[in-house]
Order: C-alpha cells, then sequence, then structure tokens
C-alpha cells in the first residue's frame, strides 16, 4: 500500500476514534441522567467521573487507532509508550473518581447531622480511613507500572527485588514512626476507639474529631482552634470520649447558700426552670443537699441533656434562673458571712481581796502610791533664779 494511503488511513482512524468516543460518550451520559431521574447517585457518579472517563475513552480508542494504521516507522515504539504511560495516569485518576464517588454514596446514606448518628460517624470514619489508603494505593501502583514502561527501569526493578530484604529493613528502621502512625490510623478506624465528629476531651482541651488521616488526627477544639496530634497518641494515650457509645450526658450545677435556704421550694422552682425550656431531655432532674458545713449550705443540682453542647448551655441556663428566683423571692438563701461581736469582760486575776483592782505602776501598796510615782513620770519643776542674786 501506498505510504499516501497509510496516512488517509492514520487519519480516517484518528477521526473514526474521536466519533465513536463522542457517541460512546453521549450513550453513556444519557443512561444516567435516566437513572437519575429515580435515583440520586448517578448525579455523584456524573459530578466525580465524566472527565476521567471521558479522556480515558478517547485516549483508549486513540491508541487503538495509532497501533493499526501508523506506518512502521522508528518512533512507533516511543508513541505507543506515550499512550501507555497516559492509559495509565489516566486509569488511575478514573479508579480515584470512582472511589471518591462510592465514598459520597455511602456518606450520604449515614448521615451525621442526625440526632443518633453513632454508627453513621464509625462507618464515616472508616469510609475517609479507607478512601486515602485506596488512593494512595492506586498512585503508588501507577508510578510503578509508569517506571516499567522504560527498558532501564526493568533492570533497575530487578536488582532492587534482589536486595528486597535489606532496603525493607533500612526503610522500616527509617520510617519506624510514620509507619507507626499508620497503622494507629487504621486501627483507630477499625477499633470504634475514636470516629469523626466525636467529642473528646485531649490535653486537657475539650473539642471535637474533625478529621481523621493516616497518620494524625485533627481536634477542633470549643474556641475555633485546631489541636493536630499523631494518631499514636490515641492508642498509646489516656483521653475521654463523651460519644463513644450515645451523646447523652449528665452534668451538675452547685450553689453555697445561707442555712436558711428552703430546699423545697428551690426542687419546686427547678421543674418550673426545666419544663420552660428545651435543652432539657428529660431524663433526670435531682436537687439535693449535698453539704453543710463551713457556715453555708451546699445545693447540687442534676441535669442531663442529649450532648456536650446542649448539656453546657442547660446548666447555664438553670444557673442563670436559679440565682434570679433566688434575689426575686428568696433573699434569705443568698449566702452571708456572720461575725459575733463580744464585749471585752475585765480580767478576774488582777482583783485584790478587797474587791478593788490592783494598783499599777513603779509605786504601789497605799494610797500615797500615785503620789510619789508622779514624782518620777511628771514634769520635773525647776526654781528660778534671781541675777542679783548671781552678782551676790
Amino acid at each position: 500500500m501506498p505510504i499516501e494511503n497509510t496516512w488517509i488511513a492514520f487519519a480516517i482512524a484518528l477521526g473514526v476514534a474521536v466519533v465513536v468516543a463522542l457517541v460512546v460518550t453521549a450513550l453513556v451520559a444519557l443512561a444516567i441522567r435516566l437513572a437519575a431521574r429515580r435515583k440520586q447517585w448517578p448525579k455523584a457518579l456524573i459530578r466525580r467521573a465524566r472527565i476521567p472517563f471521558r479522556l480515558f475513552l478517547l485516549i483508549a480508542l486513540l491508541w487503538v487507532a495509532v497501533a493499526a494504521t501508523l506506518p512502521a516507522l522508528d518512533w512507533l515504539p516511543g508513541v505507543n509508550q506515550a499512550f501507555l504511560i497516559a492509559t495509565i495516569a489516566v486509569g488511575a485518576w478514573l479508579v480515584c473518581s470512582l472511589a471518591l464517588f462510592v465514598e459520597d454514596v455511602a456518606l450520604n446514606r449515614y448521615r451525621i447531622d442526625r440526632p443518633d448518628n453513632r454508627i453513621a460517624r464509625r462507618l464515616r470514619t472508616q469510609v475517609l480511613i479507607l478512601r486515602r489508603l485506596a488512593m494512595a494505593v492506586v498512585i503508588v501502583l501507577a508510578l510503578g507500572a509508569i517506571l516499567l514502561t522504560f527498558p532501564g527501569a526493568q533492570a533497575v526493578g530487578t536488582s532492587v527485588l534482589a536486595s528486597a530484604g535489606l532496603v525493607s529493613i533500612v526503610a522500616g528502621l527509617a520510617a519506624q514512626s510514620t509507619l507507626a502512625n499508620v497503622f494507629a490510623g487504621m486501627q483507630i478506624a477499625f477499633s470504634d476507639a475514636v470516629r469523626v465528629d466525636d467529642v473528646v476531651i485531649v490535653e486537657g482541651e475539650w473539642g471535637r474529631i474533625e478529621e481523621i488521616t493516616l497518620t494524625y488526627v485533627v481536634v477542633h477544639i470549643w474556641d475555633d482552634r485546631r489541636m493536630v496530634l499523631p494518631s499514636t497518641y490515641f492508642t498509646s494515650q489516656p483521653f475521654q470520649n463523651w460519644t463513644r457509645r450515645n451523646s447523652e450526658l449528665l452534668g451538675s450545677v452547685e450553689f453555697d447558700l445561707d442555712w436558711r435556704v428552703t430546699p423545697a421550694e428551690m426542687r419546686a422552682e427547678l421543674e418550673h426552670i426545666l419544663a420552660r425550656t428545651d435543652l432539657w431531655d428529660k431524663r433526670v432532674s435531682v436537687l439535693q443537699v449535698t453539704d453543710a458545713v463551713g457556715g453555708y449550705v451546699r445545693v447540687r443540682i442534676l441535669v442531663t441533656a442529649i450532648d456536650a453542647p446542649t448539656l453546657f448551655d442547660l446548666r447555664c441556663h438553670v444557673r442563670e434562673e436559679m440565682i434570679a428566683w433566688l434575689y426575686r423571692t428568696s433573699p434569705q438563701s443568698i449566702p452571708r458571712t456572720r461575725v459575733r461581736m463580744v464585749e471585752e469582760e475585765p480580767d478576774i486575776s488582777r482583783q485584790t481581796h478587797a474587791g478593788e483592782p490592783e494598783a499599777s505602776g513603779l509605786f504601789h501598796g497605799d494610797r500615797g502610791a500615785e503620789g510619789r510615782a508622779s514624782l518620777f513620770t511628771g514634769p520635773i519643776q525647776t526654781a528660778r533664779i534671781d541675777e542679783s542674786e548671781l552678782r551676790d
């Protein structure tokens, strides 16, 4: 066949490949849109995999057209290798997009914006970890496959496999902490010890689990700070998880009041306060006098709520309403500090036998003692001397 006819066939094959790619893409899109009328997942599939699917289909069809019609030239192997690398790269992109689509479907089915979301939070944590792990594996395999397309890399790969034992030991020692965090992240995902959106107390801080990766965990602190902790922290350090089994919590409100307080009236007022708010979950409502020493009466109130933020708001609400009620209705219950004033009593030890107080001073013993003492403690009288007498 003349060379001109070969190039014409090559051009026709390229055009046919593009047309076939467009037709197949249109048919697949039509089928997915028809399915999207009854289901929600086709829309997510279109959003995630539309572009990589079209590129993968186009590159594959062009590769077939080139391999079938391109003349046998010296640079044909290079063209085939380029198409192979592009197919591997776009195929890895398509697989990652499908993984993200599966994640979206799973997360939309198990939502965490509901009251009872413990199972949803566990599955969300596991899906996120599996997605990151799957994408890492796909990317590593794609890079390895691309490297193996080069002839020189195959020989290098053979020598590397021959010394895999020594390399694995060195890599294990060098990346010991990183690998420990990776395995700890997988353990966190499947041990159900902590999940996304769990309320935890770590390093003395209250917050929610915002993100769990293979190597670290992000905790959203209540004041909008982020605490980033290695995954090994949650497998080697003790921490508090307030929502591991359920989110309901019990909290206390304490008052130090005067002894004239009436607990029965406070208990009745507590029932009125809780009846007027939606923060209380109607499980526990207790008012008790837990202590009565040191001049004060300690009253403790126990209430419950559906989760930690609601419980905090409920405790503040009960405290504010009860303080207002005490000032308005029971002012005698407000704590006071009492001081008892006692007059000084005479010292009996200093009384004489005759019932009179014993004299004190330089001289004592009789009535002339004060006169004698005044000679020593009073002003000294000096006589005035006339000048004429001095002359004489």
